[in-house]
């Protein structure tokens, strides 16, 4: 594939002179880096790398925060049955976790009811609302859902049931008629931070709660770890109250005692006290706790969260690690399957999109296999998969295009959709497949220009070889404390060029598909850096024609460390490289905030 590298642009080119010389000199790629992210002062530098707990923001500042944690307060009182209802990924069942273990620790008779996959389809559904019911629970909290529930909210309020939810996703017009409504997002909020993760809304409702209580609001912050893991599978941006918990919700992961915590780590063969990324979590922890609600149920994962002996988790885990691999198996065949499809359909038709549909699929794997079909075209997607008597599906987009919007258009052919502005989630009869395949390429085709399908590196900056170092050096001590890293505050990307491929570029991995090279100073003598690229073997042919020629290269990439046999150094993680061109420069892109 393609790219184009496009320079981030600063709101004020200035502030990188301005900034450099009261944070002793730093060098001028890392203070680009940090101007990007809206930090432009030495106070703002300070906050951004030493954010604390004192930064969080007042949890009674949200709407109807007060009246929901009076309610909660006057449950715990009373000792009212709850009912805890949450979605069955991994922010609904983090939150889920957390809610329940909460309310059980201070006598409440709590349970929690997750909705099937399946059967029920996402959100608050009638059958979780009757269970309520059946348990003889006065109370539901409803976390990462609820938001656009009007006919479930008043089917509670039939049954004679307080309904508080909290939810993170974006309201319609009106709110439901619920007891309380906890949502940042909403356009009467005046909550200072509206990217909270549901697991986030359900830990704010929580320290509310302990205020109102005039309990202990520290207890709540033991529940840490769970909401990292929310935040970091939740796909949340990282600035702000997020960038705070994901940072303390590692370091609770890394020496947790919750026993089915470890027990998954253990099954995954994961040690929890190396976990510092959000990486590590998006791709060993997630992915476990999301296969129950994918391959069978989501109670699974938070009966495991739940667990307090160490032999039943063990079990549990050790069932989880089996369906996520099943998951694995599955989405495989399926995603070959889907990009036949694809490649059919771009040949047949001009496709702004792609609407993808096979009765068979399994449902629990298709956002995942969506989501590659879009790295792998490059173009807005839905997959779609009957089930039961109605057709399922998940949409991914590219940057630049709203597909919630997208949908809006089509909304007359679908039965219910909802999501964000990359990722949504529809149904609709079958026989509007064909209808949603046109409309949806008409909504995308409005939407979409020529430079919006050629994917972007966005750079922040170019770096020399020189400057990098080791792993030693300032400069890695710095770009660490950037972290942790996640939407809105990602790993820097810098452009380093022009350099000389340095000893013999190799591939590696299976079917060869990584590539190795190193890279030294093009015209000097000067460190030499060990760079890896993974699928991109096929960029082999390009490196040793650097070196048959003579001809530098320029790559764009982010810097981190590798340890091998105990020695750590300095590596690059190549996102792209070309051949370097001394008339060619990186197009500059539009002005915008860290944050959009």
């Amino acid at each position: 594939m393609t790219y184009r590298w496009i320079l981030r642009s600063l709101n004020d080119p200035g502030a990188v002179s301005r900034l450099q010389p009261r944070l002793n000199d730093l060098p001028t790629a890392l203070t680009r880096a940090l101007v990007l992210r809206d930090v432009d002062s030495f106070e703002s530098a300070r906050d951004f790398f030493r954010a604390s707990r004192k930064d969080l923001h007042d949890p009674l500042a949200m709407a109807d925060m007060q009246r929901a944690a009076e309610r909660v307060a006057q449950a715990i009182s009373n000792e009212e049955p709850v009912l805890v209802y949450g979605d069955y990924d991994v922010d609904g069942t983090t939150a889920t976790a957390i809610c329940t273990d909460f309310l059980d620790q201070q006598g409440v008779p709590v349970s929690f009811f997750i909705p099937d996959r399946y059967e029920d389809g996402y959100g608050l559904c009638k059958r979780g609302i009757d269970a309520a019911v059946e348990r003889g629970a006065s109370l539901i909290i409803a976390l990462d859902c609820g938001i656009t529930a009007h006919e479930e909210a008043a089917y509670a309020r039939e049954q004679g049931l307080d309904l508080i939810i909290c939810d993170h996703h974006t309201p319609k017009d009106t709110l439901p008629n619920a007891y309380a409504v906890l949502d940042p997002k909403r356009d009467d909020c005046a909550y200072p931070f509206n990217e909270l993760s549901g697991a986030g809304v359900g830990f704010k409702l929580l320290q509310a709660v302990q205020r109102v209580r005039g309990a202990d609001e520290d207890r709540v912050f033991g529940y840490l770890d769970l909401l990292g893991i929310s935040i970091a599978s939740d796909i949340v941006p990282i600035y702000g109250e997020n960038r705070i918990f994901m940072q303390e919700g590692l370091a609770a992961l890394r020496t947790t005692e919750r026993v089915g915590l470890r027990a998954l780590a253990d099954a995954a063969e994961l040690d929890l006290s190396t976990v510092k990324t959000t990486g590590t979590v998006v791709f060993t922890i997630g992915p476990r706790i999301n296969a129950a609600g994918r391959m069978a149920h989501a109670q699974k994962a938070v009966d495991l969260m739940l667990q307090s002996d160490p032999a039943t988790a063990r079990e549990q885990a050790e069932e989880l690690e089996h369906l996520n691999k099943e998951r694995r198996e599955i989405d495989e065949r399926i995603r070959k399957e889907a990009t036949e499809q694809a490649e059919r359909q771009i040949t047949a038709r001009t496709a702004h999109a792609l609407v993808l549909y096979d009765p068979d699929w399994h449902l629990g794997v298709i956002g995942i296999v969506a989501s590659r079909i879009v790295e792998q075209f490059y173009k807005p997607t839905i997959m779609l998969t009957r089930n039961g008597d109605v057709v399922k599906g998940s949409a991914r987009s590219i940057s630049g295009v709203n597909i919630y919007r997208a949908l809006t258009d089509c909304e007359d052919v679908l039965t219910q959709f909802g999501g964000h502005d990359y990722a949504a989630g529809m149904s609709l009869p079958e026989e509007n497949v064909s209808k949603l395949r046109d409309r949806f390429n008409e909504a995308i085709a409005e939407r979409i220009t020529p430079e919006l399908l050629t994917p972007t590196i966005k750079v922040d900056a170019h770096v020399d070889l020189n400057t990098i170092g080791t792993a030693e050096d300032r400069f890695w001590a710095v770009l660490q404390q950037f972290g942790p890293f996640g939407p809105s505050n990602p790993r820097p990307v810098f452009h380093l060029g022009p350099c000389r491929v340095a000893r013999s570029p190799h591939t590696v991995g299976r079917d060869d598909a990584h590539l190795k090279f190193t890279v030294a100073p093009a015209d000097a003598d000067g460190p030499q850096v060990d760079v890896i690229g993974f699928g991109q073997g096929d960029k082999l042919s390009l490196l040793r024609k650097s070196q048959q020629t003579s001809t530098p290269i320029e790559l764009v990439a982010k810097v981190d460390e590798n340890t091998w046999r105990g020695q750590t150094s300095i590596q690059l993680k190549l996102r792209d490289v070309r051949l370097f061109d001394p008339e060619r420069t990186l197009a500059p892109a539009a002005a915008s905030n860290a944050h959009q």
